[in-house]
This record gives C-alpha cells, sequence and structure tokens, in this order.
C-alpha cells in the first residue's frame, strides 16, 4: 500500500468513525448512535448500548423484498422492524413485542405520528392494572412516558387499531416478548424511524 492509498483509506475510516457507524461488508451499524442528546426540551438519557446484543442495534443490512421502499416489516419472531429502503436494502431496528397472549399480525398503515405522545391506558389495561386509572385522561409526554419520545399510530380498514410504534425508556426489554402488543424502540431508534416514515405508510406485521 502506497502513501497515497493509505492516506484515502485513514480517511475513509475516520469519516465512518465521526459519523458513528461500523461497516462490515454488507451490514452498517450505528452503535454510536446512543447517546444522551436534548429533544424538543427533554434530556433523552444516552443507553448502554453495549449492555443490547449487537443483533438489535439499528444497522442498514440487505433485505429483498417486493414491498416498496417506505415499507415497513415487522418480524416478530425474529424482534427486527425493517424500514424498506432503494436498492435491496433496509435499515433495521431491534424491537420489543406483545408477550404471550398478546401478540398479534396483520398489515396496517401510519394514520398519525406524534412526538412526545400522551399515553392514555385502554380500558382493559386498567382493569388489569388498577393503579393506571389514574391516567384515564392520559399520561403527559416525558421521559418515564410508556410511548416514548415519539409514536407512529396504526390505522387498518377498521380503523384505530389500536396498536402504536413507539419509543420506551425500557431499553432492556429489546428483544423480547414484554408489551401488550405494541411494537416498542430504543428511543433513539423511533426517533430515526419517525424521521424516516411517512404517514400512510404500509405496516406488515409478521
Amino acid at each position: 500500500m502506497n502513501a497515497r492509498t493509505f492516506l484515502i483509506a485513514a480517511s475513509l475510516a475516520l469519516a465512518t468513525a465521526l459519523t458513528g457507524c461500523s461497516t462490515d461488508g454488507s451490514v452498517t451499524m450505528f452503535s454510536s448512535g446512543y447517546g444522551s442528546k436534548k429533544d424538543a426540551g427533554y434530556q433523552l438519557p444516552a443507553i448502554p448500548i453495549s449492555k443490547v446484543p449487537s443483533k438489535y442495534h439499528r444497522q442498514m443490512v440487505r433485505y429483498e423484498t417486493k414491498e416498496k421502499p417506505g415499507t415497513i416489516v415487522v418480524d416478530t419472531n425474529q424482534k427486527f422492524l425493517y424500514f424498506v429502503m432503494p436498492e435491496g436494502k433496509a435499515m433495521r431496528y431491534g424491537i420489543g413485542v406483545g408477550r404471550e397472549g398478546f401478540e398479534w399480525k396483520g398489515t396496517a398503515r401510519i394514520a398519525m405520528k406524534r412526538e412526545w405522545p400522551v399515553w392514555t391506558p385502554p380500558a382493559a389495561m386498567i382493569g388489569r392494572q388498577p393503579e393506571l386509572a389514574k391516567w384515564r385522561g392520559g399520561m403527559p409526554g416525558g421521559l418515564m412516558n410508556p410511548l416514548g419520545a415519539r409514536a407512529l399510530y396504526l390505522y387498518n380498514k377498521n380503523g384505530d387499531s389500536g396498536y402504536r410504534l413507539h419509543g420506551t425508556p425500557e431499553w432492556n426489554s429489546i428483544g423480547h416478548a414484554m408489551s401488550s402488543g405494541c411494537i416498542r424502540l430504543i428511543n433513539q431508534d423511533i426517533i430515526d424511524l419517525y424521521n424516516r416514515a411517512e404517514n400512510g405508510a404500509k405496516v406488515i406485521v409478521m
């Protein structure tokens, strides 16, 4: 390797490091994108991402599908959410899914997007957890709100499905089946997805 080639390679490596990502063949990982950040007046805490299995870190991967770019595909078995991109690629996120008895599959669309959304527990949830009755009128958005920093509201042919793609302060729930049916992402990841996804986008939950 001559001096010029070495300098070019070093510059590329530095640029990759500065953008907080690493490349391994056909996979580009964004493991450095989980630091603390200020968002809409909230100081979002850093995620101890080294404690989250690397397969659940945000990464751009090869993903062959007939679905058009902008579609979201949720693989509940593998605990991955794919945002379909052009040229056979997708941004992949680790997710938490519905626990036993709360699983669901189907096709929906994003009808609304909200930043730091209000969370209103359903009546059935209040029945199971009476202590949530104080939030019957809605829990204001904030760092401890179960919907996290962003929420994408899923509707189907019957209207509001009741399910959301949303953030969560419980980063250690990613990769597990712990929710009441909604699909949860690390807050830094739902912000990234929120910025990519458009209202009306198709969402497939498998």
